[in-house]
């Protein structure tokens, strides 16, 4: 099967110290059934889709054939969820292995819902099939928007049910990532004590995602300047098309600077810093405006587990990690202000810019315009189309703006074209996510999924198939609410 398919695992998890996992096997499902194969992908990691498709690529997505060369196993991390520490795990996914594509990239080969672990806490290890298919549509869309993240490979519906609030089918996503080690893990080694397995790991971690690294004076402070350029960037991505993570855990924080875990996300409509959608989140820590404060928390946490390994005197270590750490909100802000001024058409810098950023951010929160449809109004200078088109203090804006894109000496339509290729047409809208969920499951009914996936793959096309797509929800009278799934 091995050779049919294409697998290539090697298994370089399973040589750190055994605290760090648990082998074993995923739980056999009743009724596999292939949901969803994200084809292109598969060929873009050298594994042949018909093979996968057939009954024994199905078999190994659900956890009922173990592929040749595979080891699977569970991660054991730790976390602070909503601010409390606690020791964690892969409750409900285990690691195939590591998969090397025909380009000599290495990805994590993971499912996602294949049964019980010894890190459940009591869970069923099972996953459902909506919040499986949600994954897959929002993953996918954000890797088409340009922004680092896990992907999905396939959904199969296991035929079994699943008990949350209600009955709900089964399902298992295969998640690919560029690996599983996260800020959670280093935790996990720091809690332990135990010095020899925490360089093990951050060795580990360098030799597999920052090898120009490891010759350095000092690679473990370099490694953590690396994460806090990488998590800077990756959150100022976010920010940039209105990405709302919701449940921005340590455990949930990757150190290769992927996006991952995508239960209760969503992406803002009207635009306010102060969105919420996870059901849990009900003091607003994870809300889009939070979200670079709590990168930046995520971060010192990371630091403190790295703290024996900065410098043996403790006190030089926490000087040299707290140096570290302050710089992430510069890093940050450059990085969100350099974008912003992409979706505005600037080509160069000027110091008024962030006012000026700042003042339009302002009238859409005061107007409650939509932040995509915003910015693509002004990027085809459809002016009409703004809520706030015909009000004074807009057209005091927009001449600051005219004035400012004219001091550029990059042409106009160049300006023009760096809108286009800066601000999307579309995004993953809650509404759409929900109609092709609710199509999927109750139904059985994949059409309105892969007609929006196919909408979300090109999202700066600007084409005339996208306009159905682009369309704010109707307003209601009931706030958004997404789930984790668990």
């Amino acid at each position: 099967m091995a050779n049919k398919i294409g697998w290539n695992f090697i298994n370089s998890y399973s040589r750190l110290p055994k605290p760090f996992y648990t082998m074993l096997d995923p739980d056999p499902v009743r009724a596999p059934k292939l949901a969803v194969l994200n084809r292109p992908f598969a060929k873009e990691l050298g594994l042949d889709a018909e093979a996968l498709s057939a009954e024994d690529g199905v078999a190994a997505l659900a956890g009922n054939r173990v592929p040749e060369g595979a080891a699977p196993l569970a991660q054991a991390y730790a976390g602070h969820q909503f601010g409390h520490f606690a020791m964690l795990g892969d409750g409900r996914a285990i690691l195939l292995g590591e998969h090397i594509s025909p380009d000599g990239r290495r990805v994590d080969i993971q499912l996602k819902g294949p049964g019980r672990t010894p890190y459940s806490r009591g869970g069923d290890g099972r996953a459902a099939l909506g919040p499986m298919l949600r994954e897959y549509i929002i993953s996918e869309a954000m890797h088409a928007l340009g922004i680092p993240t896990t992907r999905s490979l396939a959904v199969v519906e296991t035929g079994e049910p699943v008990y949350r609030e209600t009955e709900l089918p089964g399902a298992i996503l295969t998640r690919v990532a560029a690996s599983h080690i996260r800020v959670g893990t280093f935790q996990f080694a720091a809690g332990r004590g135990e010095i020899d397995d925490l360089r093990a790991l951050a060795d580990y971690t360098i030799e597999r995602h920052y090898p120009e690294i490891e010759s350095g004076e000092n690679k473990y402070l370099s490694l953590l300047k690396e994460v806090i350029k990488r998590q800077a960037r990756l959150i100022s991505k976010w920010q940039l098309v209105g990405f709302i993570h919701g449940v921005m855990n340590t455990d949930n924080m990757t150190i290769s600077g992927e996006t991952i875990d995508y239960g209760p996300c969503a992406f803002m409509d009207t635009y306010d810093p102060a969105t919420v959608f996870s059901s849990i989140d009900r003091e607003g820590r994870y809300a889009y405006g939070n979200q670079p404060y709590i990168g930046a928390w995520n971060l010192a946490r990371f630091a403190e587990t790295l703290l024996p390994l900065l410098h043996d005197d403790e006190e030089e270590a926490l000087k040299i990690a707290n140096e570290a750490i302050s710089g992430f909100p510069k890093q940050f802000q450059k990085y969100w202000l350099d974008g912003m001024r992409e979706k505005l058409g600037l080509t160069n810098e000027e110091t008024g810019d962030e006012t000026l950023v700042g003042d339009l951010l302002n009238l859409m929160e005061k107007y409650r315009a939509d932040y995509t449809n915003t910015f693509r109004a002004l990027t085809f200078d459809r002016l009409e189309d703004l809520v706030f088109y015909g009000k004074d203090e807009f057209a005091k804006w927009h001449s600051r703006w005219q004035e400012r894109l004219g001091r550029q000496k990059d042409l106009k339509e160049d300006s023009r074209e760096l809108m286009r290729r800066s601000n999307p047409a579309v995004i993953p809208r809650n509404h759409r996510v929900e109609e092709a969920l609710d199509a999927a499951v109750k139904k059985g009914d994949y059409s309105v999924m892969e007609k929006l996936l196919a909408a979300l793959s090109e999202p700066y096309a600007h084409s005339p198939g996208q306009e159905e797509y682009c369309k704010p929800p109707e307003p209601t009278g009931q706030p958004y609410r997404t789930f984790c799934g668990t």
